[in-house]
């Protein structure tokens, strides 16, 4: 990715028996049929991250000298509008996509994702973490298989912490006192604030007790007082120019800084890792200058989103038995393991977790125990789009002269608008 929220809106439509533009072999979703054709797949991994996974999808055709793998790499912030006009038009969507954890209940309760359960694309159910595997189903039914598991956590640069005699913030309040300090000792801002991206907001929210919404309870809770909090300390931290943020272009705009050394910290994800290295401050010699540590507390908790990627299947794919081993396969431990020893993504097997080189990953160390407490979002049809009224909350606060109690009111008469039923 650039791992991000992607904003869409809300899609109402029905099922469509489309037809795929996968190969011609047996299309029956029961697994029958033979393992050959072409497989279109749909990748929406970041810039550091996609030259693996290409490389990884080859490698399937070398397992399956009868199967053509057209690898297409989609960017991530177009992916979800792209699959749904692909498939409700009912032309040129891929047998199989790498999909955002909150767009498995979006896709399948508009029908364009294929059941997978009794199907070769499950295999060893077992072995998943349980919080991956609940994002793969929606309404009783298994419409994807874990891929990626991941969640936020505070990159920083050692060395310039260091030379400004501060230690890793354990809460943003801690973070905007020692500001100045770093600023003075070395020339660099404190953080790079994600501001242009709903998903960033979540660890302010979590941080003051809040939630998007009470999905068991049927009630929005984002414009209680813990979502005006959240957004009074965002605003709070770049009013005090403890932070810097934009209004869009922050994936590149904050990477960059933090590479270069212009930020002395970044809340970002282990999608990132491989990037994060690929800058002056970071690269070679200076690997170890990357620190890792949990997300700065509010006032009331500490805590991050749960996130990561799926593997669905589309429900018009001619080339279904192809597409179910093709998933299985990006889905294995052999290619977990792979991925993240070349990239230091999270497995979302157990099994994964139990292998020496994995064990020893130094982000591993860190991110699975950040995984295991991360929050879970309400995987409902409608969940992605709630990240939109967000998106324009934060902004009008950061960038529109917006008050957090207004912004959060309007955010939450979006959501009302959206949730019919809430």
């Amino acid at each position: 990715m650039r791992r991000g929220i992607g904003a869409t809106a809300l899609v109402a439509g029905l099922a469509l028996a489309a037809t795929a533009c996968g190969g011609d072999s047996d299309g029956a979703g029961n697994g029958n049929g033979k393992i050959e054709g072409t497989v279109t797949y749909w990748d929406t991994s970041n810039d550091g991250e996609k030259d693996t996974y290409k490389k990884i999808a080859e490698d399937f055709e070398k397992k399956h000298p009868k199967v053509d793998v057209k690898y297409v790499h989609v960017n991530f912030g177009d992916a979800n509008q792209k699959f749904k006009n692909a498939a409700g038009g009912n032309s040129g969507a891929p047998d199989v996509m790498r999909t955002e954890v909150a767009w498995v209940a979006d896709f399948a309760n508009l029908g364009y994702l294929a059941p997978l359960d009794g199907t070769p694309a499950l295999d060893n159910e077992s072995d998943y973490l349980k919080t991956a595997a609940g994002s793969t189903r929606f309404k009783g039914k298994t419409y994807a298989v874990p891929q990626v598991t991941d969640t936020l956590g505070l990159f920083y640069n050692k060395r310039l912490l260091k030379k400004a005699g501060v230690e890793v913030p354990s809460s943003f309040a801690e973070l905007k006192k020692n500001a100045k300090k770093i600023k003075d000792k070395t020339g660099a801002t404190a953080l790079y604030l994600r501001g242009d991206d709903p998903y960033w907001f979540l660890p302010y929210l979590y941080g003051e007790g809040g939630d998007l919404i009470d999905a068991e309870r049927k009630k929005v809770t984002v414009d209680d007082k813990p979502g005006v909090r959240a957004l009074a300390t965002m605003k709070d931290l770049v009013d005090s120019k403890a932070a810097v943020t934009d209004s869009s272009d922050g994936q590149e705009n904050g990477i960059k800084a933090f590479q270069e050394g212009k930020v002395a910290m970044i809340i970002d994800g282990p999608w990132d890792i491989a990037l994060a290295r690929e800058g002056k401050e970071f690269k070679g010699a200076d690997a170890d200058n990357l620190g890792v540590a949990p997300v700065p507390a509010g006032s009331k908790a500490q805590g991050s989103p749960q996130g990561g990627w799926n593997l669905s299947v589309y429900a018009g794919s001619k080339n279904m038995r192809a597409a179910q081993e093709f998933a299985k396969y990006m889905s294995s431990a052999e290619v977990q393991a792979r991925t993240t020893k070349e990239l230091s993504l999270l497995p979302t097997r157990k099994s994964v977790y139990e292998r020496d080189a994995v064990r020893r990953n130094e982000m591993v160390k860190f991110f699975r125990p950040a995984v295991e407490k991360a929050v879970q979002r309400p995987w409902i049809a409608e969940g992605n789009s709630l990240f939109e009224p967000v998106r324009v909350g934060v902004d009008g606060v950061l960038a529109g002269g917006k008050s957090p109690k207004e912004a959060a009111a309007k955010t939450g008469a979006e959501f009302r608008k959206l949730l019919k039923d809430y």
